[in-house]
């Protein structure tokens, strides 16, 4: 699928694939950082689908989960990109659970 850079835990955070939250399950999920990846496939440029991705993940941040997503197209055709930005949302990420607590913040998953 070309998320191999996952699995290889980059920052050293764990991902966890197809992993359940609440109703949903989520692609990809660490749970350290409350961070989800989606690969969105062609059905997501539905309206209905579009809707329901939208209300899924209204759903997920108000629990604290941020989202971030990505099409298979994307996915296939520029993985150098998608690498690019999930580290950048990593790093921002990170400084944003370390400025809200207050402290430094340990990887712990």
């Amino acid at each position: 699928m070309g998320f191999m850079h996952l699995r290889t835990k980059p920052k050293e955070y764990k991902f966890r694939r197809q992993h359940p939250a609440g109703n949903y399950i989520l692609d990809f999920y660490c749970h350290a950082l409350k961070l989800a990846i989606e690969a969105d496939g062609d059905i997501h440029n539905k309206e209905k689908v579009r809707e329901a991705d939208r209300e899924r993940q209204k759903n997920l941040e108000s629990e604290g989960i941020y989202v971030i997503r990505f099409t298979n197209k994307e996915i296939l055709m520029n993985m150098k990109s998608v690498t690019e930005q999930i580290n950048a949302t990593l790093d921002n990420r990170i400084l944003y659970l370390m400025t809200r607590s207050g402290k430094l913040f340990k990887n712990e998953s």
